[in-house]
């Protein structure tokens, strides 16, 4: 498939992987629609900073995931679906579970229902690599177990498996997408490495929870493009591929090079209520992206020092965005 010409539909459209997941998009030359969640402000979230030019392509339909008839009458006539939309902050998942099990379950089903309803040609389904816990090895490869360390990467395993069955039982074309620790410019400061990038912008210490945890950080238009290929890619329907770098840092490790990027000497001070709890903490990520280049010949361009330095620039010219002496669950 060339997603060139073809009728779009992006779920999560506002966030942070989407938004960068829509400019790509547009310049396949895809015919973009955006899913933004309602709101009386009819804010847009990062849509809303596209150029004029780059707004001006994209249709804007509100509405919520968890509403089955307004999703069907949403993908209406579009030829593919990229289903981002979803609850995705760990500690918050822990206060809230139930409003995860409805955004990441239900609306993930909506999205399907729907899809299969209005005879949409592809669906590509976001996983995320919570999903596989604390691994026994690495690099970790799409044929690992999963296991549900958190009430989030539980809702994920359980929209995967919707998705799966999607394809088994009723011939869905699903692709399923499996990022593994994004980041970038617009990301929220939910994620780590906002967190410790507006505080070091802000002040000399960096309020933090484990330092050890080891994750495979891969920077968003590189996952973007990851996004795009797999969708295009016929070999992967009804399968699972993996988008990581192959590497790992530690949080401590990505703290001293943040440190070194800024040029400041930082106090590291760990708080007890960001850190997880033991036995839900993934302590270590890593992936096996060997499919992914074997099949669309994709791997990632921008390295993490690189990645650091641009995010740290973005950051610093809207660090307004943040509330950098909030910890943000």
């Amino acid at each position: 498939m060339n997603l060139k010409k073809k009728k779009v539909f992006v779920t999560g459209a506002a966030g942070f992987i989407a938004s960068h997941l829509v400019e790509a998009l547009i310049k396949r030359k895809a015919n973009v629609a955006c899913l933004v969640r309602y709101n009386s402000r009819n804010h847009w979230g990062f849509l809303d900073s596209f150029p004029t030019e780059l707004k001006s392509k994209i249709d804007v339909v509100t509405g919520d995931l968890k509403d089955h008839d307004a999703m069907r009458k949403a993908v209406r006539g579009h030829d593919v679906i990229f289903h981002l939309g979803a609850l995705i902050a760990i500690p918050y998942s822990y206060v809230h579970p139930y409003d995860f099990i409805q955004t990441n379950i239900l609306g993930t089903a909506n999205m399907l229902s729907a899809a299969l309803e209005e005879n949409v040609e592809r669906f590509v389904h976001t996983s995320t690599s919570e999903v596989y816990g604390t691994p026994k090895s690495l690099p970790i490869s799409e044929t690992f177990p999963l296991q549900a360390q958190s009430p989030y990467s539980a809702t994920k395993i359980a929209a995967d498996k919707l998705a799966e069955s999607f394809h088994k039982s009723y011939g869905l074309k699903v692709v399923t997408v499996r990022p593994f620790n994004t980041y970038g410019p617009r990301q929220s400061a939910r994620a780590v490495i906002p967190t410790i990038i507006t505080q070091a912008l802000k002040s000399n210490k960096i309020f933090i929870g484990s330092l050890h945890p080891k994750r495979d950080y891969t920077y968003v238009t590189d996952t973007a493009t990851g996004f795009i290929q797999a969708a295009e890619c016929d070999r992967l329907i009804g399968d699972v591929v993996n988008l990581g770098t192959g590497d790992y840092n530690s949080i401590g490790s990505i703290i001293e090079k943040i440190k070194k990027i800024l040029g400041k000497d930082l106090k590291v001070v760990q708080e007890k209520q960001r850190i997880r709890p033991q036995k839900s903490e993934v302590l270590k990520l890593c992936a096996d992206i060997s499919k992914a280049k074997a099949m669309f010949n994709w791997q990632p361009k921008v390295s993490i020092d690189e990645g650091l330095s641009r995010t740290v620039r973005w950051i610093s010219d809207n660090i307004d965005l943040y509330k950098h002496n909030i910890y943000t669950k």
